[in-house]
């Protein structure tokens, strides 16, 4: 008699594996100061925390292959990249349409500051699932529209590869509710340094892994930073 046995999932033919890396934890803000903005987003880099789980995500991945890695135009992403880069000899590209939800007049750390007093703003950004709660800030709409179009590319440009692509908390919850079709907020929450796996192919996304935590061991916190 034929046995037809269970197997491991193996991606299709074509398709791009992107390991979804939300970047280390960054500097905390200070009332009454503001982060350096580029391009109008805030851009601060790493805290020695943040580095510290750079290094650790660099060592988890060190005997993984990846053929690209890319990272937003926020500093940040770059410092987190730097250690697994290094490990693997890869120059990262730089994607700007992979940078943060843009919060308005609540950026530069600002947003930090109101989350953590539940201003009744944050709490309808919650309540709603929408960023453009916050006065000036970015629509679900805008920014799936620029996100997607910018992991298609990033896919289309590497069939049968697999490729590490640090971000940020807000670009991943929008990714993956898009490929999950869920909620806006079902998975804005990923911890710094985490892992979220996609395999995208012929425009149809599949979720494999989200918020994989397994080399940050004893690091991560209790309350999670939602943003930035």
């Amino acid at each position: 008699m034929p046995e037809y046995r269970q197997s491991r999932y193996r991606p299709p033919p074509g398709a791009c594996e992107i390991l979804l890396v939300r970047h280390g934890e960054s500097a905390p803000h200070v009332p009454g100061t503001t982060f350096a903005l580029k391009d109008g987003h805030g851009d601060p880099p790493l805290s020695p925390e943040g580095r510290e789980q750079a290094e650790l995500l660099g060592a988890r991945l060190a005997n993984e292959h990846l053929d690209a890695i890319y990272v937003s135009s926020l500093v940040r992403t770059h410092e987190t990249a730097a250690p697994t880069a290094a490990a693997h000899g890869l120059e990262p590209t730089i994607v700007p349409d992979l940078r943060e939800v843009f919060l308005g007049e609540w950026e530069g750390g600002l947003l930090r500051e109101k989350f953590a007093e539940q201003d009744p703003i944050a709490l309808r950004v919650w309540g709603e699932e929408r960023w453009d709660v916050i006065p000036g800030a970015e629509s679900n709409e805008d920014l799936r529209g620029r996100l997607v179009p910018a992991i298609d590319r990033i896919a289309a440009d590497h069939p049968d590869q697999r490729v590490m692509v640090v971000v940020h908390g807000g670009v991943i919850g929008v990714l993956l509710a898009y490929a999950s079709e869920s909620r806006p907020f079902a998975f804005v929450g990923a911890d710094n340094a985490s892992i979220s796996h996609l395999v995208v192919v012929g425009g149809r996304w599949n979720v494999r892994r989200y918020n994989d935590t397994g080399h940050l061991d004893g690091e991560l916190s209790a309350a999670a930073q939602p943003l930035t």
